[in-house]
């Protein structure tokens, strides 16, 4: 499982963001993210978390969870389905309505060919 650091740091990169572009839009200090980000921070308060989370676009519940504020097996498969979800839309950015009807239909015949 990633950590804190890692998440956010791929989050940041997923939306091409620099560090001294978050600490504009967040107010918090380039120095404070880049510790965050390379594991030095592991306990960042909720009100940091929940900034991040709305610049990110990343679900508050997924960084508490990865921050170990909150913690339950449900959540663990939430994180999950939401990581897989989010890597989807990034992967189809660039697909044209056919593709995607395409993917759509690979996903839905592989959900009826499932071996139980």
């Amino acid at each position: 499982m990633n950590s804190i650091g890692t998440t956010l740091k791929e989050a940041r990169k997923n939306l091409t963001l620099t560090l001294r572009q978050v600490e504009e839009m967040s107010g918090i200090s380039n120095a404070y993210l880049s510790q965050l980000e390379n594991g030095k921070i592991k306990s960042p308060s909720v009100n940091v978390l929940s900034k991040l989370s709305s610049i990110y676009r990343v679900p508050l519940k997924q960084l508490l969870i990865k921050a170990n504020i909150i913690e339950s097996e449900k959540a663990k498969k939430e994180e999950d389905n939401l990581n897989f979800a989010q890597r989807v839309a990034f992967s189809s950015e660039d697909l044209s309505d056919d593709e995607r009807k395409e993917v759509l239909r690979y996903l839905e015949y592989i959900k009826t060919h499932r071996k139980v």
